[in-house]
């Protein structure tokens, strides 16, 4: 075998295992289907403005060993994703604190917003809910569900509020502080170089092989490693044979405005229905970028097929019972490692990804030995 290991993919995980195995005097090879490193958490830089090529990318953390971890590969800023919402051409701030409340209602203390909420949920009288709107409006009331959750959430997943399985919301945070802080974690920002650079590091040293499919030669792939660590999209790499797991798409359209500000917020959220994208992200405001120019981003959810690039699982339980069964094959396997959110079928924040990716690594090196 050329390779200690074959890495099919070039995102977090897969990058992270590289380094790590890099370190110990491993052989890596990464292969990536696109024509840059870094999955969806590639940035590059334009009118020195480093834009988010597949939506905004905030990092957030409260588990101190992941932070300290990623940040010896750049320097973060500190940046709070605090995030506005437009319903009907008004304003509120997100998530649900008393900002929001104010604008809604005009209450000015706890007390009186959570007599509002508690008015409504009683006026609604949900007691077995029955779909997501019905979750919903138990949980907050019909103002909140109405003005800030039911079109947001119908673009998000295609589908009615009320053909939607009430588990998809499980709680709903309430904030009584005047605080518009997004993430409740201690570690918070974004790099001051892009995340790009972030993976360039990581692949430092390791020979990386773009606009490589791993499908359309799979058998010389499959041949040329000890192990893969495959980051791909599970069913696919079985071959569907339990059947196709289920996304939701994504697709953005990114301009250059002849302007320094256009909206002065990184993010701003469109709940209504009728406006077909769900966000808008100015991406110079995620690092205070000096330019003349600005660059937005609309953010539209999508139908997914078969071939587009998959961003959401849709865990409902038939697709979790389809999981189940590609994750037996998996847990067989001696030579192939799954990861990330293709690989195992789960939506991860980048904390996440990293922490599993640090776990397989341990993994990984106790075999080793």
């Amino acid at each position: 075998m050329k390779y200690d290991y074959l890495i099919v993919g070039s995102g977090l995980f897969g990058s992270i295992f590289a380094y790590e195995m890099k370190k110990i005097g491993k052989n890596c090879l990464v292969i990536e289907k696109r024509d840059h490193i870094g999955g969806n958490i590639y940035t590059s830089k334009e009118e020195n403005i480093n834009v988010h090529k597949y939506g905004a990318h905030i990092f957030h953390t409260s588990d101190k060993e992941v932070w300290e971890y990623i940040n010896q590969f750049t320097e973060f800023n500190n940046f709070i994703n605090s995030p506005v919402a437009v319903y009907e051409d008004k304003m509120y701030n997100l998530p649900f604190n008393m900002n929001t409340f104010y604008q809604m209602w005009g209450t000015k203390t706890p007390t009186e917003a959570l007599e509002k909420i508690e008015e409504q949920k009683a006026e609604a009288n949900i007691t077995e809910p029955k779909n997501l709107e019905e979750q919903a409006i138990s949980l907050v009331g019909l103002d909140i569900y109405t003005k800030l959750i039911k079109g947001y959430t119908e673009k998000q997943w295609g589908k009615d509020c009320t053909e939607l399985p009430a588990f998809i919301i499980k709680r709903l945070p309430v904030r009584l502080t005047f605080d518009n802080n997004y993430f409740n974690d201690r570690y918070q920002g974004i790099p001051l170089d892009g995340y790009t650079t972030v993976i360039e590091q990581m692949l430092d040293g390791t020979e990386v092989k773009l606009n490589t499919d791993f499908f359309k030669d799979r058998e010389n792939w499959e041949n040329i490693a000890d192990k893969i660590v495959f980051t791909g999209m599970i069913d696919q790499f079985y071959d569907y044979k339990f059947g196709r797991l289920e996304y939701r798409g994504l697709r953005f359209e990114t301009e250059t405005l002849d302007v320094e500000n256009y909206q002065g917020n990184a993010v701003i959220n469109y709940t209504e229905r009728e406006i077909p994208y769900t966000r808008i992200i100015e991406h110079k405001h995620f690092e205070a970028s000096e330019s003349p120019k600005t660059i937005v981003t609309k953010e539209y959810p999508a139908q997914w097929n078969p071939g587009d690039e998959a961003y959401y699982p849709v865990n409902n339980d038939k697709n979790n019972e389809i999981y189940a069964k590609y994750e037996e094959l998996a847990s067989q396997e001696e030579k192939v490692i799954f990861g990330g959110r293709l690989g195992t079928y789960k939506y991860y924040d980048m904390w996440k990804i990293i922490a599993e990716a640090l776990n397989c690594v341990k993994k990984e090196k106790k075999l080793i030995e």
